[in-house]
């Protein structure tokens, strides 16, 4: 087996700065912890190959159960050499089943396609998906988005893009973050004509991820929700909504599906046409 080293709450960049040398030196696995309810194992890539680290994160998610639970178990493969070790596209979440139904179940039960592109899979624990795509990032997503939009499916593409969060957010880039935004805007530019006469696009994130702010961690800011479309009214205020699963309802409602809500209060009537 192999020991641990750090085994405390930990920046995600600054524990393979203060750590990576000596996992190296030794072959013990990087342990941390963050704010939100995460338990993360750390080993560069030429030391401990991505799959075993995989396997060593499913030990521990088998572990971290029950009262011992948390959310999920991230395997955070990391390169180079010290003082520049960087973690690559490599990361895989193993997170616990959601507690109950959501909608991605209610869409899959009701016979859509529901499609995760990017982390969705490692977040759900794969439920309610009828097909995942893993990415390597934004530019990744953004591809499989668009040939997602040839194909003729019926249901939900749920696409995350993860490096405004673990690029940039996280690592308090503020210019790369501002590059990643530019990059997404111009790529938006061409997409939406391509939206087809029923397509619906919603834009919202799950959280803040401010760069400029002291932490490395998650912030508070509300976070925005952008809806186009030629089935969607234009101009139209939401306010500021009380609840995040508005918008699961909201996608619900758009299918026909407003009874099998199970949280939140849909806008839909609001910006629909």
């Amino acid at each position: 087996g192999r020991g641990v080293l750090c085994n405390k709450p930990y920046s995600g960049t600054q524990v393979i700065a203060d750590y990576g040398e000596e996992h190296l030196r030794t072959g013990k696995l990087i342990v941390y912890t963050s704010a939100d309810s995460v338990f993360q194992i750390a080993a560069h890539e030429e030391l401990v190959p991505p799959e075993q680290l995989y396997e060593y994160c499913r030990a521990a998610r088998r572990i971290l159960t029950g009262k011992n639970g948390v959310g999920r178990v991230i395997a955070r493969p990391f390169t180079g050499k010290a003082p520049h070790f960087t973690r690559t596209a490599n990361r895989h979440d193993f997170s616990l089943l959601p507690p109950a139904a959501t909608m991605l179940d209610v869409l899959r039960q009701s016979g859509m396609d529901v499609i995760g592109v990017g982390k969705i899979g490692d977040i759900f624990a794969g439920q309610g998906l009828t097909e995942s795509l893993p990415t390597k990032g934004n530019a990744d997503g953004m591809e499989k988005t668009k040939q997602l939009l040839k194909q003729d499916f019926n249901g939900l593409a749920f696409i995350n893009l993860v490096d405004f969060d673990m690029l940039y957010g996280h690592r308090n880039d503020v210019d790369g973050y501002a590059a990643a935004l530019s990059e997404f805007d111009r790529w938006l530019g061409g997409f939406l004509p391509c939206l087809g006469e029923e397509d619906v696009l919603m834009i919202t994130a799950d959280h803040g991820c401010d760069p400029s702010t002291p932490s490395t961690d998650h912030s508070r800011e509300r976070v925005p929700f952008l809806a186009y479309g030629r089935p969607i009214r234009p101009g139209v205020d939401l306010g500021t909504r009380d609840c995040f699963g508005d918008v699961g309802a909201t996608v619900l409602d758009a299918f026909g599906l407003e009874k099998e809500r199970i949280f939140g209060t849909s806008f839909w009537p609001m910006i629909a046409k």
